[in-house]
Order: structure tokens, then C-alpha cells, then sequence
């Protein structure tokens, strides 16, 4: 499958506007980054609106880092513009409307939780109340322990914390649950929704694709310094892996096998195992077929499976 298959020349053509229901909150527009003879990214646009949250996936290299320094200005782009709240990402007043969690961020050890919050708190002109930022990042019993004496989930739920210290309302959450146990990344989770909610943006780079399809609005898969999909995780497993259909019925694989979106079809023991873009319109006309038709079973295809068939060498 090469990108100009699943991409068309307007993203709105294939899934819509996303989501068409505000001003843009950031934007990176035909943007290509070089590195000497490296180019990071190509002609790669796309648009971040309020309440959203965005997952930017791809494999090592991809251009996922150099997106987002992008937008926080931390380099410019050898061509194209970009955009944060409606200015250059470099001004001081985008900057203290951004938060950001990044891997790279280097947190002094011999500062306390509290001491933490309190100096980033410093940095904004309207902060979140340090109690708040204790709440929503889960910090409650640790406030006053050294940050180098904290397990690496602890570590990761002060730097979520120190994110939002400034009420950002955009927030980049780089890998944000990596050492985290379960309990404490479904709560991280909860907080993020709670983010999208309260109208909050959020951009999301992660390795869980779990995570990717649980949380996201929209997903942008990078490979090679461009786009190659774009949409909801519905959309995204649908359009690149179909569903599957899984049913007892007498009707041959042949006849299966030549019905519209049906990619295809093998024998399981006593049954078939259909793969389709649109299992719902392949069922009905079995059923039309064959009454005696049962133990029907449909699955969706997982966000992991769509993202390898995108990424694979020779895709584009």
C-alpha cells in the first residue's frame, strides 16, 4: 500500500474536516526540516484544534521529534510556516500558553515535588494552584520527597504535573506512561480526557499504540518525513486492515471471496474467516444467502496491525 493510496490530495475528502469546530490551536503547513542531507520531514502539514487529542505515530525517525520541536520553537523549518495559538511558537506569548512533557527533559534531583511545582508555577502568569497541579497529576504523599528518590512512574507523574503548571491550552505528552503501572497510566488516562474536556488540546507521541486508540480523537501516522494516514483509530484499522468476520455458513469461499471489499477469505476448521473494509454489507448478503448461517463473530483489526501494514518497507 504506497501513501498516495490511502491519502488523498484534501484530507477532507477522505474523512471530513477535523473537527471544524474552532480556530486553529496549531499548525504546521507544507513544513520541510533539514538536516544537511537528512530531511526530516517533507511538505508534512496538518492542524491541531481545541479539545482534540492528536496521537503523532511513526517509527524511529519518522519525523515525530522534529514535529514537535517545531511547534514548541525549538528549531525552524528550512521552508513552510508554522503556528501556535495563532503566533510564531518562539513568542513569549505562545510559550507560556504551551505545556510540554518531553523524554529529553532533564529535572534537577535534589529539589523536593513541591519545590518543583512551585518554581515552574513561577514561570506563568496565571498558574494552576499548586494543589491542583498535586491532584490531577496524582502527586498526593510524595510532595515533599527528592525527585531523584522517586520511582521512574513517580517521575513521570511530576513532569505530567510540571506540564500543566501553567494551565496550558496546548499540551505535548511525549511518551507520557513509560514506567508507569497499570493503575497509575488509566488515571493518567482519566486526566487527559479530562484535559480534551475542559477544551485543552493535547499532541501525543507514544509506543502504546493501546494508548494511541484509547485516547485520541485523531491519529497522524508519520513514516519518512511524511504523512501516510490520518484519521480516527475507527478509521485508521478500518481503511488500512478492514475488520473480520468469523461464521459457519454454507456458502463456498469462492462466492465469499467475490463479495465487494472482501480482501480475503480463508477456512477454519468448520468455518470462515473473512477480512473486509465493510463486514456489515458482506454479512447481509450472506444472510440473504444462507439462513442457516451462524456463530457469527466480527473484529475489529487492531491499531498495531493498521500501523505495521503503513509503515512497512516499500509503503511509500
Amino acid at each position: 500500500m504506497s501513501a498516495a493510496t490511502f491519502i488523498p490530495d484534501s484530507v477532507d475528502e477522505q474523512f471530513g474536516s477535523f473537527p471544524a469546530n474552532g480556530t486553529t490551536v496549531a499548525r504546521l503547513h507544507s513544513v520541510t526540516k533539514r538536516y544537511q542531507t537528512n530531511t526530516a520531514l517533507n511538505q508534512f502539514s496538518f492542524e491541531i484544534y481545541p479539545g482534540e487529542v492528536v496521537s503523532l505515530l511513526g517509527p524511529n525517525g519518522a519525523g515525530k521529534t522534529t514535529a514537535i520541536r517545531l511547534l514548541l520553537g525549538l528549531i525552524s523549518p528550512t521552508s513552510g510556516s508554522v503556528r501556535v495559538l495563532g503566533r510564531d511558537p518562539r513568542d513569549s506569548a505562545a510559550r507560556t500558553r504551551i505545556g510540554a512533557m518531553l523524554q529529553i527533559a532533564r529535572v534537577p534531583e535534589n529539589l523536593r515535588v513541591r519545590e518543583h511545582i512551585d518554581l515552574f508555577r513561577s514561570y506563568y502568569p496565571s498558574p494552576l494552584k499548586a494543589a491542583e497541579v498535586v491532584r490531577i497529576a496524582g502527586l498526593e504523599g510524595i510532595e515533599d520527597t527528592f525527585f531523584g528518590k522517586l520511582s521512574g512512574g513517580q517521575k513521570q507523574r511530576v513532569l505530567f504535573g510540571l506540564a500543566l503548571c501553567g494551565d496550558p491550552d496546548l499540551v505535548f505528552l511525549d511518551e507520557p506512561t513509560v514506567g508507569m503501572d497499570i493503575e497509575a497510566r488509566r488515571n493518567l488516562w482519566d486526566q487527559i480526557r479530562a484535559l480534551s474536556a475542559r477544551g485543552k488540546s493535547v499532541l501525543l507521541t507514544t509506543h502504546y499504540l493501546e494508548e494511541a486508540d484509547a485516547l485520541a480523537s485523531r491519529i497522524i501516522v508519520l513514516n519518512k518525513g511524511a504523512m501516510v494516514a490520518q484519521g480516527t483509530p475507527a478509521q485508521i484499522k478500518n481503511q488500512v486492515s478492514g475488520r473480520t468476520i468469523r461464521c459457519v455458513t454454507q456458502l463456498s469461499i469462492d462466492f465469499v471471496r467475490g463479495l465487494p471489499t472482501v480482501s480475503n477469505v480463508v477456512a477454519d476448521r468448520d468455518a470462515l474467516v473473512i477480512s473486509a473494509t465493510h463486514p456489515e454489507s458482506v454479512v447481509r448478503v450472506m444472510l440473504q444467502r444462507d439462513e442457516t448461517l451462524h456463530d457469527l463473530e466480527i473484529s475489529a483489526a487492531a491499531l498495531e496491525d493498521a500501523f505495521l501494514a503503513l509503515t512497512k518497507p516499500g509503503t511509500n
